[in-house]
């Protein structure tokens, strides 16, 4: 099984370095004063800034398709609004400084211009500039380059380059999402392993769904991922699937069962939970070897663990106080102290990329909330309560928490979205019901 098609690590190089270059001529370059930009935090009030995103020119095929993706892209962030077309006070020509007073007179505070061309070969050059209107100053201005079947991921990558100059925070575009899809009845619910871009486009299947697919989560390291995987009548087995090669194998365990699955850092262990009568340690395996190390070993279910981005330790959940409640402990199971405290049980930790929070899920009174905290228990905010979220995945910038709602009855869940304030919610694209997202690294990252 082949991945989704990319630039080559060649061509990936040449595109994200040594083609990455400024693009204006001498003379519209002026010096880097530019005043744009977006403060984002947990308190006070925000409002997304108005920006504009002129149709890229040159290709009439792949111009606009590139267009498309950078709106949505950040309309979808939360941070910008993408300002409707009939408001635009000009078509601004990529050869030239934009009506800077016209564009402030129309609101718009940033603008994007752009254009995608081919060569003789059929090998695309897509080219965008960033515009402060408001200082009258060019931000940032680069280009890229490779096959026309990378023109939507050229779209993110120029998504990412304006995001993070705004924001001063790292981009989440150029990702992608595995997840469980279902579709059919509840009762007979088929459970496939899938994977798409981050804003829903180029969904592949990577099971069949002849045996259910729980809980697959993506290598921080490694174009690799580890699900369960079960068959009716039997225990779920722990698999690994390598997107470049298609390889897969199932995971040694001596124990009864093993579930929750989780890479370390590097891509290079798994840590896991390993069910021996009725209870449950974690354990973790060197996948070079197989070797297993026991990391926890109390009369308890201790489950779902993560580890932090520096693979100094893990977060858990466990019972041994009486009810799930989330728990941290050295790498080597030194050190276990609870962390969540509070009304009703906390499951599911998911330590972010940053470094900075654990994500959540706290159960109370009915209600299913994705939470985060800090990395010493304090600081517990909600950042959205209903019924049913579970599930939550970071974004490799760590803004953005990934979750899924299951409404109950005959429904099934879907995906969403939720940045790290807070304030920003949004539904994310499935073919169908949707549960257990896991994000991807940047795509580049993982090469």
């Amino acid at each position: 099984m082949t991945d989704t098609p990319m630039l080559s690590p060649l061509r990936l190089r040449h595109a994200l370095a040594a083609l990455l270059w400024l693009v204006l001529a001498a003379g519209l370059v002026r010096p880097a004063q530019a005043q744009l930009n977006l403060r984002i935090g947990p308190g006070g009030a925000f409002q997304p800034m108005p920006i504009a995103v002129a149709d890229f020119s040159g290709d009439p095929g792949l111009g606009p398709l590139v267009t498309g993706i950078v709106a949505n892209n950040l309309r979808r962030s939360g941070y910008f609004a993408p300002v409707e077309k009939a408001r635009f006070p000009e078509n601004p020509s990529f050869d030239a400084a934009p009506h800077f007073s016209a564009w402030k007179e129309a609101g718009v505070q940033g603008l994007v211009t752009g254009r995608v061309t081919r060569d003789g070969a059929g090998r695309l050059k897509t080219e965008f500039r960033l515009w402060d209107v408001l200082s009258g100053q060019q931000m940032i201005g680069q280009q890229y380059a490779g096959d026309a079947a990378n023109a939507r991921r050229m779209g993110h990558l120029i998504s990412d380059a304006v995001y993070t100059k705004i924001t001063g925070i790292g981009g989440f575009f150029d990702t992608r999402v595995a997840f469980v899809d279902e579709s059919g009845s509840k009762e007979r619910r088929r459970k496939r392993l899938a994977i798409m871009d981050q804003d829903g486009a180029n969904v592949r299947y990577l099971t069949s769904g002849e045996a259910a697919v729980v809980a697959p989560r993506y290598s921080p390291a490694t174009q690799d991922i580890t699900y369960m995987s079960q068959t009716t009548g039997q225990q779920p087995r722990v698999q690994v699937i390598n997107l470049e090669t298609g390889a897969r194998q199932v995971i040694p365990t001596n124990a009864d069962m093993s579930t929750s699955p989780r890479f370390s850092p590097d891509g290079r262990r798994l840590v896991m939970s390993d069910q021996e009568g009725g209870n449950a340690s974690i354990y973790v395996m060197d996948l070079g070897s197989k070797a297993q190390t026991r990391v926890t070993n109390a009369n308890a279910i201790d489950t779902s663990p993560s580890f932090s981005p520096d693979g100094r330790e893990i977060v858990f959940e466990s019972d041994r106080g009486g009810q799930q409640q989330i728990y941290v402990m050295g790498a080597d199971g030194s050190n276990p102290r609870r962390l969540s405290y509070g009304d009703g049980s906390a499951s599911q930790p998911a330590w972010s990329p940053r470094g900075d929070y654990i994500a959540f899920t706290r159960q109370r009174k009915g209600s299913f909330a994705i939470c985060v905290m800090k990395p010493d228990g304090t600081g517990e905010r909600v950042l959205t309560e209903g019924f049913h979220n579970e599930g939550p995945t970071w974004a490799p910038n760590g803004q953005y928490v990934m979750f899924f709602r299951d409404p109950g009855g005959q429904a099934g869940g879907k995906l969403y979205m939720v940045d790290v304030t807070g304030k920003v919610e949004q539904p994310v694209p499935t073919p169908s019901y949707a549960s257990d997202p896991t994000w991807s690294p940047l795509i580049d990252a993982q090469r």
